[in-house]
């Protein structure tokens, strides 16, 4: 598996536990906490994923521009 993908599913873990644990502590209900914390950090998650590949575009980019 790519890094990229690996780095973007361990980080959407990391957000998907985060984003429960504060929409509970804010909310009270699972239910609502659970769907919070569904749909807010898989969006983020997708965005992240192509965040890394424009920026490797950028760093690629830059190795080709004389100094």
């Amino acid at each position: 598996m790519p890094t990229d993908l690996i780095k973007t599913f361990t980080y959407l873990t990391i957000h998907l536990t985060i984003g429960f644990s504060v929409a509970y502590a804010m909310t009270g209900s699972v239910a609502l906490a659970g769907g919070i914390a569904i749909v807010e950090p898989c969006i983020n998650a997708v965005a992240f994923f192509f965040h890394e590949k424009a920026w490797k575009r950028v760093g690629a980019g830059r190795k080709l521009l004389p100094a």
